[in-house]
């Protein structure tokens, strides 16, 4: 019950922005409702799933000491930066991925901040929020508006113009090039295609192609075959996106939600760097004494009945295992 309520009451929130910060539905376009209606359900997904995860004694506890840390006046005084580093560094610049491959970061790169540019165009337009409004009707002087009230002007004929209004084609280049590159890996590289399934792991890529290579066709048409085929690829990207906004919150694109969390977790064992835990065999340093506390808690809750083995060092554990396989399977061996 309480995800649905949770739900609900995020769904309508939304619905009560787009409709004030529309003027009333003044500014509201009609032609891009389906995208607006698409964005209401999508929040609902997203507090209804999200509202369900933290539920699970684990992602609980992640949670409460993640944003605990992330909201701490004492972290604030004592590491000012910190949450700000983290920040870039998990959620911006996701460099943990660097480390298991440039390449594969890279085109990480280029999906995260390819979809970033487009919701930044797409909600606050579909909402009614971001207008663009002439004093001639027809240009070339433009003034961009927020909530009604005016950001800038620019010339539609300059530079600045043709960023303003290609900014979702040059997301969807960034977009269909690290998608691609994914999609061709999980097609060659057999390591990567061993445990990959269609619907959590390739649709999500098809979805972002789609939605990019439509969106493309649509200036295309536009520019080069003067309108020919326009209502048609309009539908057609209007679907794409509908059907993923709907997607989105019961599949891949999830993580998307989750991350922020695991940002609150990088930074509780940072700000807890003080005391470390040894390994109770060897004696090496496992992690910060806090953290290896929060996930021993963690497995009680969840009743494993194996929580000591996280005061044991990854080496150990190694070694454990191959000890006890020798003894007890391959005795005699």
């Amino acid at each position: 019950m309480r995800p649905v309520v949770a739900g609900i009451v995020t769904a309508l929130v939304l619905c009560a922005a787009i409709y004030l910060g529309s003027r009333g539905l003044h500014n509201f376009d009609s032609a891009l409702a389906p995208y607006a209606i698409a964005s209401v359900f999508l929040a609902f997904g997203i507090a209804y799933r999200y509202t369900v995860w933290i539920s699970s004694p684990g992602a609980r506890r992640l949670f409460k000491k993640g944003w605990g840390a992330a909201l701490s006046w004492q972290n604030m005084r004592r590491a000012p930066t910190a949450l700000p580093r983290m920040i870039a560094t998990y959620l911006g610049f996701q460099k943990f991925l660097g480390a298991r491959s440039r390449s594969r970061w890279a085109a990480h790169q280029l999906i995260f901040w390819g979809c970033v540019l487009a919701a930044l165009i797409t909600f606050p337009l579909s909402w009614g929020w971001f207008t663009f409004t002439s004093p001639t009707g027809s240009g070339p002087q433009y003034s961009m508006n927020l909530w009604g009230f005016s950001l800038a002007k620019f010339d539609a004929l300059s530079v600045v113009g043709w960023i303003a209004f290609h900014g979702l084609d040059l997301a969807a280049v960034l977009v269909i090039a690290g998608a691609t590159y994914f999609l061709v890996r999980r097609m060659r590289d057999r390591e990567a295609g061993t445990g990959q399934r269609f619907g959590y792991d390739l649709v999500p890529l098809l979805a972002l192609i789609i939605i990019s290579v439509t969106g493309l066709l649509l200036t295309f048409s536009s520019v080069f075959l003067h309108g020919g085929g326009y209502q048609f690829l309009a539908v057609l990207h209007m679907a794409a996106v509908v059907l993923t906004l709907l997607y989105l919150p019961f599949g891949k694109f999830f993580h998307i939600a989750q991350r922020p969390a695991a940002v609150g977790m990088q930074l509780f064992k940072y700000t807890e760097h003080g005391s470390v835990q040894p390994c109770r065999v060897c004696g090496e340093p496992i992690d910060t004494t806090a953290y290896v506390e929060n996930l021993r808690g963690t497995m009680q809750d969840l009743k494993l009945g194996f929580d000591q083995v996280v005061l044991t060092c990854p080496r150990c554990k190694r070694l454990a295992r191959g000890q006890a396989y020798r003894t007890e399977v391959k005795r005699g061996f």
